[in-house]
């Protein structure tokens, strides 16, 4: 299916926003109006929709908001498979994502400083969020972490401790395998599960987890399907 070029005026008008670094954002109107907004750091990524699934391409750092702010006890559910047929950006690695995230240099507003981050990792380091890195590092390690919101100046230790990680090769990435990702908030806490099986678990504070889910992507190509989010 062929993507449209995303111009401002087209992008207003299908409410989407984006912040790129250099370059054009390509989306498919449908795409655009399922609610979600990227900040991509190629000025490259590509992202085609066929039927309820999304076939993105990322050349770069990419971060892929859905635009709802989520609150309460609620659960996000999506499936990925990773495409690995020798295409320049058909890489196996980095399965990512974003939740309940927040940013306290402009509350209210997560969109506010998406031109300064422009997908480059690095910049989301002064955010409030939980992080999952599935397969992250060339698909040698899963993580993860707590945002803090402390800023690049903070020590990781600190600023994004690792709250768990796994090296093993059943909690890695394999090709042309359907994933089912489901994270959920419920009764003070947050769990992170992959094809039914729990991986991680956080017992929450009084801030709870309200706030954005994003898909993060690195240097790959993928197909997400049946996105769902529930009240819990």
């Amino acid at each position: 299916m062929p993507t449209v070029a995303c111009s401002s005026k087209f992008c207003e008008m299908i409410k989407i926003r984006y912040f790129l670094t250099v370059g054009a954002l390509w989306l498919t109107a449908s795409a655009a109006a399922a609610g979600w907004r990227a900040e991509d750091q190629s000025g490259r990524m590509t992202l085609t929709t066929r039927g309820d699934t999304m076939e993105i391409v990322a050349p770069r750092g990419l971060t892929l908001w859905y635009d709802e702010r989520l609150t309460g006890d609620y659960e996000i559910a999506y499936s990925v498979k990773f495409i690995t047929d020798g295409g320049p950006y058909d890489r196996l690695s980095d399965m990512n994502c974003f939740w309940g995230a927040n940013d306290p240099g402009s509350p209210g507003d997560i969109y506010a400083a998406g031109t300064e981050r422009g997908g480059f990792f690095p910049n989301y380091k002064a955010m409030k969020l939980f992080y999952v890195g599935y397969g992250g590092n060339h698909n040698t390690t899963t993580r993860f972490r707590l945002y803090r919101g402390l800023g690049a100046e903070a020590p990781d230790s600190v600023a994004r401790p690792l709250l768990g990680e796994y090296t093993a090769a059943d909690c890695l990435l394999r090709p042309g395998h359907w994933y089912r990702v489901s994270i959920r908030v419920k009764d003070g806490a947050t769990t992170y599960s992959v094809d039914g099986r729990e991986l991680f678990t956080y017992r929450l504070g009084a801030e709870g987890a309200d706030g954005h889910f994003a898909l993060r992507l690195l240097e790959n190509h993928v197909l997400v399907a049946d996105f769902r989010i529930k009240n819990l």
